[in-house]
């Protein structure tokens, strides 16, 4: 009976702590996250991050490049939290975009929920690359 008694809360602890479970305040913030995104991005972006251009490496007729894809399939991953962040803030136009500066538009627990957001529409194999580089 004793036993059986100390192996009821056992469980219940092994249960609570299963290291397979998303942090709750994580989804939260990536939910967020696809708020901002979805009301400040995704009209050039695409709705899941996929691009709208057909090449984005090419530039379109005014001679400035589309949008990227942020979903993995482009160079966004290559780039390090702070140059995500940087190019929030200041936009795309030092490298050839269109992309306006998000600096005074966004707050910064903003612009983190939005990098947050695009980091989890990268595959779980560009995510681990990511964190092994930058993390």
């Amino acid at each position: 009976m004793l036993k059986k008694l100390l192996v009821i809360p056992l469980i219940i602890l092994l249960v609570g702590c299963n290291p397979d479970d998303k942090d709750k305040s994580s989804d939260f913030v990536v939910q967020s996250g696809e708020a901002i995104y979805n009301k400040n991005c995704a009209s050039c972006h695409g709705p899941n991050g996929q691009g709208l251009a057909e090449d984005w490496r090419i530039k379109d007729a005014n001679g400035n490049y589309p949008a990227p894809p942020l979903n993995g399939t482009a160079h966004t991953w290559h780039h390090s939290p702070a140059q995500l962040l940087y190019t929030i803030n200041k936009g795309g136009t030092e490298m050839g975009g269109q992309m306006p500066a998000f600096e005074d538009l966004l707050s910064e627990t903003e612009k983190q929920a939005l990098i947050d957001y695009m980091y989890n529409l990268w595959p779980n194999e560009i995510q681990t690359r990511y964190d092994e580089r930058y993390k």
